[in-house]
């Protein structure tokens, strides 16, 4: 039976809190044991669309195991068409009904970005440059503001304004998604991971907790 938007986010939230404590749960543990089970197919409770940073692995920070996730990585956490299709793959195919674009601190795709924008670069690759191109719309206006003078906070509002052009393009960008959002309750959310703190920060999409079904 698929696990509803707002049961899987409190089971996220949970994790994360047990990973930032270091006090790590035994689901995780436990599921190693359920190899052999899930050779058979898999039920996913959320979909994570994460940055390839090497220190931002969602099961990790999320503290789950085998089978719970079903992660799609790049940096930048961008979408492009690729993204969209393993997004609705699994939503429509699994039944899951939580999404969440996992955008992290300092993010080196944000970070090349601006450098691109403050000044040129003469070396970058032609795949390099589309990854820097699909950031660039979100994070350029910032540019324009009074945050130009303030590098380190200028960073922290691209890196969450680069999070919500994804999930907007999620939201907005698929018939499928569209229909199992409107229909079958299917929540699209937008989070920041603190490589500092290790604490994961909802902040995107959201809905009060009085709003979310459980059930």
């Amino acid at each position: 039976m698929a696990v509803a938007a707002g049961e899987a986010l409190a089971r996220l939230r949970a994790g994360n809190a047990r990973f930032a404590a270091n006090v790590l749960g035994l689901d995780a543990l436990i599921s190693q044991a359920r190899r052999g089970e899930l050779a058979g197919g898999q039920q996913p409770f959320a979909i994570v669309l994460g940055c390839s940073d090497s220190r931002v692995p969602a099961e990790s920070v999320f503290d789950q195991g085998l089978g719970d996730l079903f992660v799609i990585r790049v940096a930048g956490n961008i979408v492009a068409a690729s993204q969209v299709g393993s997004v609705e793959f699994a939503a429509a195919r699994f039944g899951t009904r939580l999404v969440v674009v996992l955008g992290h601190s300092q993010c080196g795709a944000v970070l090349a970005t601006l450098e691109e924008l403050r000044g040129p670069a003469t070396r970058q690759s032609r795949a390099l440059r589309s990854i820097v191109d699909r950031v660039r719309p979100s994070v350029e206006p910032l540019l324009a503001t009074a945050l130009r003078d303030d590098v380190g906070e200028l960073v922290r509002q691209a890196v969450r304004a680069n999070v919500r052009a994804s999930v907007t393009q999620l939201r907005h960008g698929s018939e499928i998604l569209e229909r199992l959002i409107e229909e079958e309750g299917l929540l699209v959310v937008g989070a920041e991971y603190s490589l500092e703190t290790g604490i994961v920060d909802f902040f995107e999409g959201v809905p009060p907790p009085d709003c979310i079904s459980s059930s």
